[in-house]
């Protein structure tokens, strides 16, 4: 997909809570040339005054068409954020810049077993990802591990049931609090959690991680010191916004 290079009009078309801190955002973007699955696009608020403020936002939906879907967790000491899930309603104009970015992208004619890994609203480019191939032919298993604090705080939790199958697998891991009956006790992703739910190094499997820094970061050294190749462990983190 080409990359816009200049700043253009949007429109909020729909926004809906989905998560006690989140929204998901459904953007109508006249002349959006479309966008591969694990993209990302900038967006820019300007104030009364003449401030503006650039962020980085991952999209969850991909392919041809004028209308962009973002999901956004809202951090307290943000500049964007709040205005994006407390504020903003249809009919509201933003400026976005994009698609951008070519590394974390999945195109359906790769033939790897794929290994998604999340933490909170890093499922973001995943659900993308994770569409696309659902809505392919390509035979690769696929597997996807997330990372959320408590049952409430997942997005597309639902949707991403619904594509369980044999050519996707999902598991959860909760980290401050677990659904009644869960089998493992809550607590933070750890390198003996990855080795048990994650596809093996041995398989040479395509991995995908995203979300907080520390998460990436945690996660991916653990995914190396397991024996996958790091040309093989694309990451993608996001801080502050």
């Amino acid at each position: 997909m080409a990359i816009v290079s200049g700043w253009g009009p949007a429109t909020v078309a729909s926004a809906r809570r989905v998560t006690p801190t989140g929204r998901v955002l459904e953007l109508d973007v006249p002349g959006w040339a479309g966008n591969l699955p694990g993209q990302h696009l900038d967006l820019r608020l300007t104030a009364e005054d003449g401030y503006q403020a650039v962020r980085s936002y991952s999209i969850a939906s991909y392919g041809q068409g004028s209308r962009v879907e973002l999901a956004v967790d809202e951090l307290p000491d943000g500049e964007v954020s709040p205005y994006l899930v407390d504020v903003v309603e249809p009919g509201d104009e933003l400026e976005v810049r994009g698609p951008i970015g070519n590394y974390f992208v999945w195109r359906d004619e790769q033939p790897d077993a794929v290994q998604l890994i999340a933490g909170g609203s890093g499922i973001v480019p995943l659900v993308a990802i994770a569409r696309a191939h659902h809505a392919s032919s390509n035979p690769a298993p696929f597997k996807l591990v997330y990372s959320v604090r408590a049952p409430e705080d997942a997005y597309y939790a639902d949707e991403l049931r619904g594509f369980e199958g044999d050519r996707f697998t999902l598991d959860w891991v909760y980290t401050r609090r677990t659904p009644p009956g869960w089998e493992r006790p809550a607590g933070r992703i750890d390198a003996a959690t990855i080795e048990r739910v994650t596809l093996p190094a041995s398989g040479n499997p395509l991995v995908y991680v995203c979300g907080p820094t520390g998460f990436v970061e945690a996660v991916s050294r653990a995914l190396v010191a397991l024996g996958h190749d790091p040309a093989r462990v694309k990451t993608e983190r996001f801080g502050g916004a």
